[in-house]
């Protein structure tokens, strides 16, 4: 058993579900998992059709809205579009995830500003509803199983059919939802998935998306089965143990079978079978209990951010030799504390959080992020020394926090809203139980910027009502609340466990206020954390501010801070740093994303507060934080040296260091030596004149050394991508950056040439973008090839392989340019388990 564990664990992107219960077979060059056979978790994201309701109505075609509802006089009885034999040839093919809003031409209406001008909405209708069609096979000995259809998320109201039955509707584009179609599906045939999405009313201030934006998945289970969050991990760490509590959720539906048995056992990363349990349970039909029980394990690997190790659980359900129900869960032993005049501890280490709000969407492919992409992003936080992920302002997605699991990311995970309505409690009832096995996880957070409600009574009996159910359904954890209520105890921050700060200071009649010391003297039980701080505004490689291309500087500077919320980087972060009991912060934000631009609005789609920009490319702030976040040896100088026609001019040269001092030259002349300040930057007013400008400087006794020099123009690109080898699995992608080189190979950071991109192979390109926030040029192109105009240097393709292995080759044409070219290999992989397509002749 052990062994036979050790070998499926080193077969990744493969569950060991899929291995021990579900057949497979050889297809175009990759594994297969077969959804005849067993239970388990099947994808249903591949070979979708799509078409916006405005569409169809301009053919004429019957939808249940557009005509009479006569086809809902009998149950299931519809041969409209929610029918398994409805034409739906002249829709568009399409694989999820899908964002159907970033393939929209931008529209300059003041209505569109918060949400990126792409025209959805109320005012947009024709724009705003889309239909999905799915036709799938389900095998007939699938009949005498559970199934289920789960939707991870649907932007934004969806309601749901299969084969003409209404399965029902969800309201809310953040959170996964099921349906049981155990009943009325089709068994040893095809069937039709139809989903009709309303993207005309927005949550958010910020670029939502539209359409089913994250996985759908067909999960089957025995009659007898632990359900999907039907597992809950916490652990209770000693000094040299681990116990680790399981509580498990056992249902039985249609079975005469009253007794069970339940097995668990303990998987360390290794491979090896380190505890073990199991418990006899007597189950009636149609009930349900929960079953508790411990594990001790010595010697635990704790998860850290530096050492992100997981265990697995294994679950089984079996009565008497025959196995109902397999499941997996990911698990961390670690501990986390909020400490009121010692900040924050992870494993009772102290750790200041150097956290980052982010909104969900990427260049390229709005909201609709494959799963790999999760993972680029979360690498980007890392490397400039983030520890911590604000999931702002809704709950992630799944794949989000297992990047976060697996590289060592912590994560205050966020719900919507802050209501107690029946609605917005069954949502946050589901986060956390979706979320509560993630080691990510370190704290809930119950809402942000409640101004209606949060100073108030009825503020507070609603973050109660939240505290309590989620205390129930996770002990394990504490609760905070994003709060721009400055110095205000009353209302919803006497609730929670962890007082959240959003901007702790605030600048009236350019003075400075700042309550939290006030209020932390004032409440010195209650722990302290800045929930969003900065909010500086920079626009990647721009050292000017220019109001008709809604540009701001790349500059840390006092006009970068436009609102009376925001703060320089520095400013906050060393306030942050003098004060032990502040538990750390999140700066608004990690990315650039698409709508809230500002200050300057049309022509800017996108905003400007993230440290990189919606690329991921980084900003000089980056480097600020790299600096004092990281122990890695940091000496960046800007801004770059191409000032054409300036000879004569000051320049304002910038070092963000770590180093004790820097000296600065300029073409040999030394131009002064100077200290650097804890948490600051140095900075000199040089001369303009063309050539090598050089940063020197001294750390621990090392001399680091950073050059910038005038280039030539360009000569020719270059293509980066992140990975030269993928999966070939239809989903994984390469994240493929584009600089512009001078004859000497240096960056031309001025560049904007148009480039052409052409695909060969076993791939396509899935989006583009340059982190320009006031560029027009399409994101996604449904017809033609690809382009993109560099910004400042650079810009961004993604390339998904399709599920047959072999090369992909990409080429970057631009005029007068010797075209440039890169191969990525897709290779021969597992392709995760999915469900069968349309089977021709099978009803």
């Amino acid at each position: 058993m052990q062994n036979k564990i050790k070998q499926l664990n080193r077969m990744k992107n493969l569950s060991i579900t899929a291995i021990l219960l579900i057949p497979i077979f050889f297809a175009s060059g990759n594994l297969f998992a077969d959804s005849n056979e067993k239970e388990g978790k099947f994808l249903l994201d591949f070979n979708w059709r799509f078409k916006l309701e405005s569409e169809i109505a301009a053919e004429s075609q019957e939808t249940i809205h557009l005509l009479e509802m006569k086809s809902l006089a009998k149950a299931g009885l519809h041969n409209g579009i929610t029918g398994l034999n409805f034409s739906d040839s002249t829709w568009r093919n399409i694989d999820l995830p899908h964002d159907w809003a970033v393939e929209l031409d931008f529209v300059n209406d003041p209505n569109l500003e918060s949400h990126g001008y792409h025209p959805v909405g109320h005012k947009y209708l024709e724009n705003s509803i889309g239909w999905y069609r799915k036709k799938f096979f389900i095998p007939k000995n699938d009949e005498g199983k559970r199934l289920n259809i789960k939707f991870d998320g649907v932007f934004r109201n969806c309601e749901v059919w299969l084969n003409g039955f209404l399965l029902g509707n969800n309201t809310g584009g953040y959170m996964e939802f099921s349906f049981d179609v155990t009943d009325i599906i089709n068994y040893g045939g095809n069937n039709a998935l139809t989903v009709r999405v309303d993207a005309s009313k927005y949550e958010g201030w910020w670029y939502e998306g539209a359409g089913i934006y994250r996985h759908v998945w067909l999960i089957k289970d025995a009659q007898a089965y632990i359900p999907e969050n039907g597992i809950y991990v916490f652990c209770n760490v000693m000094d040299n143990y681990s116990w680790v509590n399981i509580q498990t959720n056992l249902i039985c539906k249609d079975s005469d079978a009253e007794k069970y048995q339940l097995f668990h056992s303990i998987i360390d990363g290794e491979g090896n079978v380190i505890g073990k349990m199991n418990e006899s349970v007597l189950l009636k039909k149609d009930s349900e209990r929960k079953i508790s029980g411990k594990i001790k394990i010595t010697n635990p690997t704790l998860w850290s951010i530096d050492n992100p190790y997981l265990y697995k659980l294994i679950s089984e359900v079996k009565c008497g030799d025959e196995l109902l129900d397999y499941k997996e869960t990911t698990f961390g032993i670690r501990t986390v504390r909020f400490d009121p005049e010692k900040g924050f501890f992870l494993n009772e280490k102290p750790l200041k959080i150097k956290g980052a709000c982010v909104h969900q969407d990427h260049a390229g492919v709005g909201v609709a992020l494959p799963d790999r992409l999760q993972y680029y992003r979360i690498e980007r936080l890392k490397e400039m020394g983030c520890n911590a992920y604000r999931s702002a302002h809704h709950p992630p997605t799944p794949e989000l926090l297992e990047a976060c699991d697996k590289l060592g990311m912590l994560v205050m995970d966020e719900t919507r809203l802050l209501s107690s309505t029946k609605e917005y409690l069954d949502q946050f009832e589901r986060l956390i139980l979706r979320d509560r096995n993630h080691p990510s996880v370190i704290i809930w957070s119950l809402g942000n910027e409640e101004m209606n409600i949060h100073n108030v009574e009825s503020g507070k009996r609603v973050a109660q009502t939240l505290k309590t159910i989620q205390r129930k359904l996770d002990p394990s954890r504490l609760c905070t609340y994003a709060g721009n209520n400055r110095g205000n105890y009353h209302g919803v921050n006497e609730v929670v466990d962890v007082r959240g700060v959003n901007y702790y200071g605030r600048t009236y009649d350019n003075v400075r206020t700042n309550n939290i010391d006030q209020y932390h003297k004032e409440n010195p039980t209650q722990p302290i954390l800045g929930s969003e701080e900065a909010s500086t505004l920079c626009t990647r490689g721009q050292y000017t501010v220019n109001e008709y291309k809604a540009f701001m500087s790349d500059y840390d500077k006092k006009e970068n801070t436009f609102y009376p919320w925001c703060t320089n980087a520095e400013e906050w972060w060393k306030y942050f740093m003098e004060r032990e009991w502040m538990a750390g912060g999140f700066i608004w934000t990690g990315f650039d994303y698409r709508g809230e631009p500002g200050p300057y609005i049309w022509p800017a789609v996108s905003s400007n507060f993230g440290v990189m920009d919606v690329c991921g490319f980084p900003k000089n702030n980056y480097y600020y934080y790299k600096s004092w976040w990281t122990d890695e040896d940091v000496l960046h100088i800007y801004p770059h040296w191409n000032w054409p026609g300036k000879t004569g001019d000051t320049i304002n040269v910038w070092c963000q260091t770590n180093c004790e001092s820097v000296e600065l030259f300029l073409n040999g002349k030394s131009l002064g030596e100077k200290s650097v300040e804890k948490y600051s930057h140095v900075e000199w007013d040089v001369v303009y004149e063309p050539g090598l400008l050089e940063a020197r400087g001294i750390k621990n006794g090392k001399k680091i050394v950073k050059k910038i020099e005038t280039t030539e123009a360009v000569a020719m690109l270059t293509i980066s991508p992140d990975r030269r080898t993928i999966n070939a699995d239809g989903e994984d992608v390469s994240v493929v950056n584009i600089t512009a080189l001078d004859i000497h190979g240096r960056e031309v950071p001025d560049a904007d040439n148009f480039i052409v991109f052409e695909i060969e192979g076993n791939g396509k390109i899935i989006g583009v973008g340059n982190g320009n926030p006031s560029s027009h040029e399409p994101d996604k192109i449904l017809e033609g090839k690809y382009f993109r105009r560099l910004f400042n240097g650079k810009c961004q393709v993604i390339v998904q392989a399709n599920r047959q292995a072999g090369k992909i080759k990409l080429t970057a044409i631009s005029d007068e340019l010797k075209p440039c070219s890169v191969e990525i290999e897709a290779k021969k992989s597992t392709v995760r388990p999915c469900v069968n397509d349309f089977q021709e002749g099978s009803f």
